[in-house]
């Protein structure tokens, strides 16, 4: 077994070792975002299954709405400040282009909740602002499901247009106090002379392939193992061969000796 000592197999033990280090890690992460997942199921199961509440008690102008709000049915009431509406441009829906809508309503108290409408089929090039169905005119009285502001340089708002939806950089062009975070429609009254596509609620029964992916990782660092062992036997057999040849051709030599006698 000296030869596991030489350069070659030294360096070959030390690659497989990282490997299955990073097998397993990568496993272990992939079982961490299962329990997550599993996690953000239970928190989007129990707020659809609660009933409303008002949006105040939920939001604030202050800060991010929490995560354990995520998918929370909140009430407001108010009027659309249709001129403010934001674009937000390349959704899809069913390998259809189009646009979300995303609307201020303006509450009571002069604060103002970014609600998207919902979405709509159109050109999704970008280039040009889609014409949009205008918004209910006087109070209306919504239901949405809380969903937390995105981050990035897709936040950013030009032209009453943008590519992910954020509360922080939408105040910049509506001229209304925000609340943090955005709903996303699920019931508006009166009901809309064009209504649009609503949200899709999230698959809170789906755990995702996480468990299969950590599974996978742990088997890629076995194999990494058991193919290093498996080398590692099948070049003993072979030194041990080439040791016992000399032998074994010397017995042969004398046997045949021994008949030419």
């Amino acid at each position: 077994m000296g030869f596991l000592l030489t350069r070659r197999w030294v360096v070959f033990g030390a690659v497989v070792v990282v490997l299955a280090y990073l097998a397993l890690q990568l496993g272990q992460w992939q079982f961490g975002r299962l329990e997550d997942r599993k996690q953000d199921n239970r928190i989007v199961t129990t707020n659809l299954r609660a009933a409303p509440v008002p949006v105040q008690d939920v939001l604030s102008t202050e800060q991010q709405p929490p995560a354990e709000a995520a998918w929370q049915r909140v009430t407001a009431r108010g009027t659309w400040d249709d001129e403010s509406t934001i674009v937000l441009k390349y959704q899809t829906r069913g390998g259809s282009a189009g646009v979300d809508v995303i609307t201020p309503l303006v509450t009571e108290d002069g604060t103002a909740v970014l609600v998207d409408r919902g979405w709509l089929a159109t050109d999704n090039s970008g280039g040009t602002r889609p014409e949009l169905p205008p918004a209910t005119e006087g109070t209306v009285t919504v239901t949405g499901y809380v969903r937390q502001d995105a981050q990035g340089g897709a936040t950013a708002v030009e032209d009453l247009s943008t590519r992910a939806v954020s509360s922080r950089t939408a105040a910049e062009v509506v001229p209304h106090p925000l609340y943090r975070g955005f709903l996303d429609l699920a019931e508006e009254s009166p009901e809309p002379e064009q209504p649009l596509t609503l949200t899709e609620l999230p698959d809170a029964g789906s755990n995702g392939p996480h468990f299969f992916y950590g599974l996978q990782w742990w088997f890629f660092g076995a194999l990494a193992v058991f193919g290093f062992g498996y080398l590692a036997f099948d070049e003993v057999r072979r030194r041990r061969r080439e040791s016992q040849a000399p032998q074994q051709a010397a017995v042969h030599r004398e046997h045949r000796a021994g008949h030419e006698r």
